[in-house]
C-alpha cells in the first residue's frame, strides 16, 4: 500500500496554512507546513513532497525563489501558487516558471482541490483560476 501524497504548504499567514493543511488532511493527504520559503527549503520535504503550494509574497524569499530553487536542484515538484496581489506579470511568471495553477486570495476549497487533483495526477497542464 502506498502512502497518500505529501502536500507541502509555505506562506508566513498562519490563518492561510492553517485552513490548507485541515483541508488538505481531510482529502486524506499528508501535509508539512512552513512560515517561510527558507524554512522549506532548508527542510527534507522540500526534496520529497508530491505537490508544493506556496504563496508568492512573503517576507524573504518568494514562492517564485522557490520554484527556482526547487528547478535549480532538479525537483520536479508540482507548485501551486496563491496570492493576494494577483496580476497579470506575476501570473504569467509563475506559469513561465512551470506553476501548476496560481490562485488568488481568497479562493475556494473547490478550486484548490481542482488544482490539486491537477498537480497530483500525471503530468497535468497548467491552469489558471
Amino acid at each position: 500500500m502506498s502512502q497518500a501524497p505529501l502536500i507541502a504548504v509555505v506562506d508566513d499567514d498562519e490563518a492561510i496554512r492553517a485552513s490548507l493543511e485541515a483541508l488538505i488532511r481531510s482529502l486524506g493527504h499528508r501535509v508539512a507546513t512552513f512560515d517561510s520559503a527558507a524554512a522549506f527549503l532548508a527542510s527534507e520535504v522540500s526534496a520529497g513532497a508530491d505537490c508544493l503550494i506556496s504563496d508568492v509574497q512573503m517576507p524573504g524569499l518568494s514562492g517564485f525563489d522557490i520554484q527556482q530553487a526547487l528547478g535549480e536542484r532538479g525537483v520536479p515538484t508540482p507548485v501551486i501558487l496563491i496570492t493576494a496581489f494577483d496580476d497579470d506579470r506575476a501570473r504569467t511568471r509563475g506559469l513561465d516558471l512551470g506553476a501548476t495553477c496560481f490562485l488568488k486570495k481568497p479562493f475556494s476549497g473547490d478550486s484548490i482541490i481542482g488544482c490539486l487533483e491537477t498537480a497530483l495526477a500525471p503530468r497535468g497542464k497548467p491552469q489558471q483560476a
